[in-house]
Protein backbone atom coordinates (compact mmCIF):
# COMPACT_ATOMS: atom_id res chain seq x y z
CA UNK A 1 0.00 0.00 0.00
CA UNK A 2 2.88 2.27 0.78
CA UNK A 3 4.33 2.01 -2.82
CA UNK A 4 0.71 3.64 -4.39
CA UNK A 5 0.30 5.72 -1.85
CA UNK A 6 3.82 7.16 -2.57
CA UNK A 7 2.78 7.09 -5.97
CA UNK A 8 -0.73 9.13 -5.56
CA UNK A 9 1.02 11.83 -3.69
CA UNK A 10 3.91 12.24 -6.49
CA UNK A 11 1.07 12.10 -9.35
CA UNK A 12 0.14 15.69 -9.26
CA UNK A 13 4.19 16.66 -9.92
CA UNK A 14 4.90 13.64 -12.56
CA UNK A 15 1.99 14.64 -14.71
CA UNK A 16 3.46 18.31 -14.66
CA UNK A 17 4.23 18.53 -18.34
CA UNK A 18 0.59 17.67 -19.24
CA UNK A 19 -0.79 20.29 -17.27
CA UNK A 20 -2.93 21.81 -19.58
CA UNK A 21 -4.52 18.87 -20.30
CA UNK A 22 -5.85 18.17 -16.89
CA UNK A 23 -7.23 21.52 -16.62
CA UNK A 24 -9.35 20.83 -19.83
CA UNK A 25 -10.63 18.21 -18.27
CA UNK A 26 -12.66 20.59 -16.11
CA UNK A 27 -15.02 21.38 -18.88
CA UNK A 28 -16.45 17.40 -19.13
CA UNK A 29 -15.38 14.64 -21.07
CA UNK A 30 -16.27 13.28 -24.95
CA UNK A 31 -14.91 9.17 -24.87
CA UNK A 32 -16.01 7.80 -28.23
CA UNK A 33 -15.99 4.57 -26.61
CA UNK A 34 -17.10 2.39 -23.72
CA UNK A 35 -15.22 -0.70 -22.70
CA UNK A 36 -16.70 -3.23 -20.81
CA UNK A 37 -14.06 -5.64 -19.30
CA UNK A 38 -13.55 -7.71 -16.23
CA UNK A 39 -12.20 -6.85 -12.91
CA UNK A 40 -9.74 -8.96 -12.78
CA UNK A 41 -5.92 -6.67 -12.00
CA UNK A 42 -4.06 -8.17 -15.29
CA UNK A 43 -6.55 -6.66 -17.99
CA UNK A 44 -5.18 -3.33 -18.12
CA UNK A 45 -7.38 -1.45 -20.65
CA UNK A 46 -5.26 1.77 -20.83
CA UNK A 47 -2.24 -0.30 -21.45
CA UNK A 48 -4.07 -2.49 -24.37
CA UNK A 49 -5.76 0.28 -25.96
CA UNK A 50 -2.64 2.87 -25.49
CA UNK A 51 -5.07 5.63 -24.58
CA UNK A 52 -5.00 7.78 -22.37
CA UNK A 53 -7.05 9.86 -19.62
CA UNK A 54 -10.57 10.91 -21.38
CA UNK A 55 -10.13 9.01 -24.33
CA UNK A 56 -12.18 5.87 -23.11
CA UNK A 57 -15.15 5.57 -20.65
CA UNK A 58 -14.99 1.87 -18.49
CA UNK A 59 -17.33 -0.79 -17.07
CA UNK A 60 -15.59 -3.26 -14.99
CA UNK A 61 -17.25 -5.60 -12.73
CA UNK A 62 -16.23 -9.60 -11.85
CA UNK A 63 -17.12 -11.65 -15.35
CA UNK A 64 -17.50 -8.30 -17.97
CA UNK A 65 -21.12 -9.22 -17.17
CA UNK A 66 -23.92 -7.34 -18.53
CA UNK A 67 -27.15 -7.86 -16.71
CA UNK A 68 -30.10 -8.57 -18.70
CA UNK A 69 -32.41 -5.22 -18.89
CA UNK A 70 -34.84 -4.82 -16.99
CA UNK A 71 -36.28 -1.43 -16.17
CA UNK A 72 -37.66 -2.32 -12.20
CA UNK A 73 -34.30 -3.33 -11.41
CA UNK A 74 -31.43 -0.34 -10.77
CA UNK A 75 -28.08 -1.46 -11.27
CA UNK A 76 -24.19 0.57 -12.13
CA UNK A 77 -23.73 -1.18 -15.55
CA UNK A 78 -27.25 -0.01 -16.06
CA UNK A 79 -26.72 3.22 -15.34
CA UNK A 80 -22.86 3.48 -16.89
CA UNK A 81 -24.22 2.23 -20.18
CA UNK A 82 -27.49 4.74 -20.15
CA UNK A 83 -25.09 7.97 -18.86
CA UNK A 84 -22.48 6.59 -22.07
CA UNK A 85 -25.08 6.36 -24.70
CA UNK A 86 -27.41 8.56 -24.04
CA UNK A 87 -25.27 11.62 -22.33
CA UNK A 88 -21.71 11.19 -23.78
CA UNK A 89 -23.06 9.67 -26.95
CA UNK A 90 -20.20 6.96 -27.48
CA UNK A 91 -20.00 5.49 -30.71
CA UNK A 92 -18.44 2.44 -29.85
CA UNK A 93 -19.18 -0.32 -27.19
CA UNK A 94 -16.67 -2.79 -26.51
CA UNK A 95 -16.96 -6.53 -24.42
CA UNK A 96 -13.64 -7.90 -24.08
CA UNK A 97 -13.36 -10.95 -21.60
CA UNK A 98 -10.14 -12.45 -20.70
CA UNK A 99 -8.82 -15.71 -20.93
CA UNK A 100 -8.21 -17.42 -17.41
CA UNK A 101 -11.09 -15.80 -15.82
CA UNK A 102 -11.89 -16.90 -12.14
CA UNK A 103 -15.64 -15.36 -12.39
CA UNK A 104 -16.26 -17.64 -15.73
CA UNK A 105 -14.08 -20.69 -14.99
CA UNK A 106 -16.70 -20.83 -11.87
CA UNK A 107 -19.39 -21.24 -14.15
CA UNK A 108 -17.84 -23.55 -16.47
CA UNK A 109 -16.25 -26.00 -14.22
CA UNK A 110 -19.79 -25.65 -11.79
CA UNK A 111 -18.08 -24.86 -9.14
CA UNK A 112 -19.79 -24.71 -5.39
CA UNK A 113 -19.80 -20.59 -4.49
CA UNK A 114 -22.27 -21.44 -1.47
CA UNK A 115 -19.67 -20.26 0.85
CA UNK A 116 -19.88 -16.79 -1.33
CA UNK A 117 -23.42 -15.54 -2.15
CA UNK A 118 -23.18 -12.57 -3.28
CA UNK A 119 -20.51 -13.75 -6.41
CA UNK A 120 -23.09 -16.78 -7.03
CA UNK A 121 -25.62 -14.45 -7.74
CA UNK A 122 -24.23 -12.15 -9.51
CA UNK A 123 -22.32 -15.27 -11.71
CA UNK A 124 -25.48 -16.72 -12.02
CA UNK A 125 -26.51 -14.07 -14.98
CA UNK A 126 -23.12 -15.73 -16.68
CA UNK A 127 -25.12 -19.01 -17.18
CA UNK A 128 -28.10 -18.84 -19.51
CA UNK A 129 -25.19 -17.52 -21.86
CA UNK A 130 -23.11 -20.61 -21.27
CA UNK A 131 -25.49 -23.53 -21.44
CA UNK A 132 -24.69 -24.72 -24.37
CA UNK A 133 -21.59 -25.54 -22.73
CA UNK A 134 -21.52 -26.47 -19.56
CA UNK A 135 -21.66 -30.17 -18.60
CA UNK A 136 -17.99 -30.43 -19.97
CA UNK A 137 -15.41 -28.70 -17.95
CA UNK A 138 -12.68 -26.72 -20.06
CA UNK A 139 -9.66 -28.47 -21.00
CA UNK A 140 -8.00 -25.32 -21.75
CA UNK A 141 -6.87 -23.23 -18.64
CA UNK A 142 -7.65 -20.36 -20.80
CA UNK A 143 -10.85 -20.95 -21.65
CA UNK A 144 -11.41 -19.61 -24.60
CA UNK A 145 -14.70 -21.28 -26.02
CA UNK A 146 -16.21 -20.68 -22.95
CA UNK A 147 -15.08 -17.09 -22.30
CA UNK A 148 -16.09 -15.91 -26.04
CA UNK A 149 -19.42 -17.39 -25.68
CA UNK A 150 -19.84 -15.46 -22.31
CA UNK A 151 -18.29 -12.29 -24.59
CA UNK A 152 -21.18 -13.13 -27.86
CA UNK A 153 -23.72 -13.16 -24.90
CA UNK A 154 -22.67 -10.18 -23.25
CA UNK A 155 -23.19 -8.75 -26.80
CA UNK A 156 -26.73 -10.51 -27.28
CA UNK A 157 -27.80 -8.76 -23.64
CA UNK A 158 -26.50 -5.82 -24.34
CA UNK A 159 -28.91 -5.30 -27.68
CA UNK A 160 -32.37 -5.77 -24.87
CA UNK A 161 -31.62 -2.25 -23.38
CA UNK A 162 -33.80 0.06 -25.46
CA UNK A 163 -31.03 2.74 -26.02
CA UNK A 164 -28.42 0.36 -26.94
CA UNK A 165 -31.04 -1.06 -29.36
CA UNK A 166 -32.29 2.30 -30.52
CA UNK A 167 -29.03 3.88 -31.02
CA UNK A 168 -27.70 0.78 -32.90
CA UNK A 169 -31.26 1.20 -35.22
CA UNK A 170 -30.00 4.74 -36.17
CA UNK A 171 -26.60 3.63 -36.75
CA UNK A 172 -24.44 5.59 -34.49
CA UNK A 173 -23.70 2.67 -32.03
CA UNK A 174 -21.53 0.01 -33.07
CA UNK A 175 -21.11 -3.15 -30.37
CA UNK A 176 -17.78 -5.43 -30.40
CA UNK A 177 -16.75 -8.70 -28.56
CA UNK A 178 -13.03 -8.80 -28.14
CA UNK A 179 -11.28 -11.86 -26.30
CA UNK A 180 -7.77 -11.11 -24.25
CA UNK A 181 -5.67 -13.81 -23.48
CA UNK A 182 -3.18 -12.38 -19.93
CA UNK A 183 -0.18 -14.81 -20.85
CA UNK A 184 0.14 -13.45 -24.22
CA UNK A 185 -1.25 -10.10 -24.64
CA UNK A 186 -3.32 -11.21 -27.61
CA UNK A 187 -6.38 -9.93 -28.91
CA UNK A 188 -9.38 -11.73 -30.71
CA UNK A 189 -12.27 -9.79 -32.25
CA UNK A 190 -15.77 -11.14 -32.59
CA UNK A 191 -16.55 -11.93 -36.46
CA UNK A 192 -20.17 -12.08 -36.50
CA UNK A 193 -21.12 -12.61 -39.72
CA UNK A 194 -19.25 -16.29 -39.10
CA UNK A 195 -19.54 -16.24 -35.41
CA UNK A 196 -15.33 -16.56 -34.56
CA UNK A 197 -12.97 -14.67 -32.81
CA UNK A 198 -9.90 -13.72 -35.27
CA UNK A 199 -6.53 -12.51 -34.74
CA UNK A 200 -6.11 -9.50 -36.62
Amino acid sequence: MKKLLDNARTFHDRVAPQRDMFRRFAAGQSPSTLFITCSDSRVVPALILRTGPGEVFELRNAGNIVPPYDPDRFSGEAATLQYAVDVLQVKDVVVCGHSHCGAIGAVASGQDLAALPSVDRWVSFARPGLSPLLGAPPQDPAMAAFVQRHVAAQLDTLRGYPEVASAAAAGRLRLHGWYYRVDTAEVLELDEGDGEFHLH
